[in-house]
This record gives structure tokens, sequence and C-alpha cells, in this order.
């Protein structure tokens, strides 16, 4: 990518992805795996890309092998790769799973003793970049740590609270202490961003309750101008201060669940870069996700505009139920 700043930019965390080969079958078990790129805030940038979208990644690797398939993934996908930067010392993170269809797929990160996306500092960032992209995107797992929490108050001061400036609540107990740092960092985050999103247990950290509706109210309540929710099998909510729309899940049969949300994100990137109505965008979103839940991998798993259209206009997906 040559010239000015991508129309999507995220920033945080990133890795390799080893998963299974084998169905059902426990990590004491298994024989084969795969190897993929990782990492929600990449993932999303990789799903914009599928999508149409120039995009970018701010994150750092370990100066190894594995951080070299990063770069050479991201190439791959059509993802720039400019802010992607190593730290001697670290390893690139790794994450195993286990797939137990159609909800049960257990998460084991080795982040250890620190990872390089957690390095991320104010100094190395592009603040013009991210003052002019049109949508950045950031989780909240990149507040959980110093110098990354610095970092990202750093590139929402550049922008201003510009619109499509977007905080993925994901909430990973494993990165935090307790839940109640987490729900501080959070709660402060709100008032730097315009759109907010997360699951049900992820917004209960942000706010307090589960009630998607309440939760959303307290989002919004905290600043933001689009606050959404997703609910599993019961589908995603969408409010702002003058709209509430409800979008129900799609039927899949889930192969893995982990990658469903970062296509729900790539996806709910594009509808609000293209500037349609909420329910389309949400439609949409949730309509990519459902397709990475009936597929193995993530990043390689981000669908077409085409696939994601055809779901839309009736293609069926098949039987089970899948959600971002």
């Amino acid at each position: 990518m040559t010239g000015g700043p991508p129309e999507v930019l995220t920033i945080g965390r990133v890795g390799v992805d080893v998963y299974p080969l084998q169905v059902g079958v426990s990590l004491r078990e298994v024989e084969t795996f795969g190897k993929y790129l990782g990492g929600s805030a990449t993932n999303v940038a990789v799903a914009a890309a599928r999508l149409g979208r120039s995009s970018a990644v701010i994150t750092r690797t370990g100066a190894d092998p594995f951080g070299a398939f990063v770069h050479d993934a991201l190439r791959s996908y059509g993802v720039d790769d400019r802010y992607v930067t190593a730290v001697p010392g670290l390893p690139t993170p790794v994450t195993f799973c286990e797939i137990r269809p159609p909800e049960d797929f257990p998460l084991y990160f080795y982040r250890w003793p620190k990872a390089p996306d957690l390095e991320i500092a104010p100094e190395e960032l592009d603040l013009p970049a991210i003052a002019r992209t049109r949508l950045l995107w950031a989780t909240a797992t990149g507040l959980s740590a110093e110098p990354s929490r610095g970092a990202h108050l750093a590139a929402w001061r550049a922008r201003g609270r510009a619109p499509h400036t977007v905080l993925d609540l994901d909430y990973r107990p494993m990165f935090w202490p307790d839940a109640e740092t987490a729900r501080e960092q959070v709660r402060a985050a709100l008032g730097q961003v315009t759109v907010a999103l997360g699951n049900l247990d992820e917004v209960e950290v942000a706010t307090g309750t589960r009630d998607p509706y309440a939760a959303g109210e307290a989002l919004l309540k905290a600043g933001v101008g689009l606050a959404i929710v997703k609910q599993g099998s019961a589908g995603v909510l969408g409010m702002t201060a003058t709209e509430t729309v409800e979008v129900p899940a799609l039927d899949v049969e889930v192969v893995n669940g982990l990658g469903a949300g970062d296509a729900f994100g790539g996806a709910l990137c594009h509808g609000l870069l293209a500037g349609w109505p909420l329910e389309r965008t949400l439609r949409f979103a949730n309509a990519a996700g459902a397709i990475v839940a009936g597929r193995l991998a993530c990043a390689p798993a981000m669908p077409t505009t085409g696939e994601v259209e055809g779901v839309l206009s009736g293609e069926s997906l098949r039987e089970g139920t899948a959600h971002a």
C-alpha cells in the first residue's frame, strides 16, 4: 500500500493460531495441526481487506520465524504490514484451541513472559495516519498493560472522537488481574470512542449488566454514538440515541466459532464506511460471522462481499445456530 492512510486501521493483538485438524479431540490426543494468522485486531484487518477495504494493523511480533510468518500472511491477505514491528527478546504469541462444535472451543494463549503486541508505544505511532484514517479499530485487550494502554490513549487523542472510532470490548479474563480493573479501564476508554461492541460477557464487564438493552443504554450514556450487543443465539442488538435495531442469528453448522466475531467486526467496518442503514450493516455483519463459524480457521476463512451477499440473498447455510 502506498500513499495516504488505509480506510481501516486496527491496533492490537496478533499471533499465530495453531488449530487441530481433528474435530472433537482433546489437545492431549491431537496429532496434526494447521498454522494460521490470528489475533483479534489482526483478523479484523484481514476481514476488512477481504471485503475490498484498504486496511493495515498496528502491532508487534517477536523477532522470530513466527513473526516473519505474520508479515508473509498479512501481505498475502492484502493487509498493509508497515506498522508491524519486532520486539527482540519476546516470542510471537501462539494460541492453541480445541474444536468441539457447536459451542465449546477452549483457547490456550501462550503470551509469556509478555506479548509483543502489548509493547506498542505511543512514540512509535503514526499519529497523522491515525487521525486521517476513516476508521480506527481497537480492542480492550490493548488496555491491559503499558505501554500499549498509553498508545491507545494517544491514538484516541489524535482522532478527537472522530466518526468510526471503534472499541471492541473483547474481554479475555486471562489478560487482566481481575474484572474490576478491566471495567475501570474500559469505562475510561468509552468516552474516547464513537462505537462500542461486545458480547453479553463483555458488555457486563463494561457496564455491570447482562441485560442487552440496559447495557446498550449504558454504553450510549458513557459517550458512544453506536452500541452493539451480540447476544449469541438471540441475535444482535444495535442502539443509537434515535434507533434500536435487532437482527436474528443465522443458521449454520458450526465448525469453529472463534473467528465469527472478527468476521462480524470486519463486516461492520465495511458497512459503517459504506454509510449503510444500521439494520443492513448488522445483517451483513451477522452473515459474515455465520459464514466463518462454519469454517475451521479465522483469517483464511474471512468471506468476500459476494459470499456475504449470497447468504443475504437467500443462499442457505447449513443447519445449526451460529452467531458472531
